[in-house]
């Protein structure tokens, strides 16, 4: 007995040996133009969860400086220190803000020193002394956190550049 192949079952046996080398080729340059966009998209999710981190924090330390205030009937301070980069509430940890970010606070003449320390002190009735603390991504967008001096309340509002 004789078998017939066809110019059909060829060609098929000839596709399933393996890739051509231009197959091979576009593989290997896609495979790297990911390993090279890699770094990029992490380092960009690295700032941004650092950033939003930040503002995290902040945030929370303003609003339990507020509360404290108010639960416990004393005078409370969120300290701001530019020089060293650290923010806090007044006898609890400092939190530093990390490298790419930037800080900036505006603050009460009375609430300020001349080496960069500066604070907002909440009162036991719901006020403060008010002022403001920016944090500035490096490509110039951020956000503002305000602190009102009637109210205490603490209001953010986005920084566009």
């Amino acid at each position: 007995m004789k078998s017939i192949v066809s110019c059909d079952d060829r060609h098929v046996a000839r596709k399933a040996r393996g890739f051509t080398l231009i197959e091979l080729l576009v593989v290997i340059a896609l495979m790297a133009l990911v390993v090279g966009l890699i770094p990029i998209a992490f380092e960009r999710l690295h700032e941004s969860s650092q950033y939003r981190d930040t503002v995290r924090q902040v945030l929370t330390d303003l609003r339990a400086a507020r509360q404290q205030a108010q639960s416990q009937g004393v005078e409370t301070r969120f300290d701001v220190d530019l020089r060293a980069r650290t923010f806090g509430v007044e006898g609890g940890p400092p939190h530093s803000v990390p490298e790419p970010l930037t800080l900036r606070a505006v603050m009460a003449a009375e609430e300020s020193t001349g080496n960069g320390r500066m604070a907002i002190r909440f009162l036991p009735r719901g006020g403060a002394s008010g002022g403001s603390v920016d944090l500035i991504r490096p490509s110039g967008s951020g956000v503002r956190l305000r602190v009102d001096w009637f109210s205490g309340r603490v209001e953010q509002e986005a920084i566009t550049p």
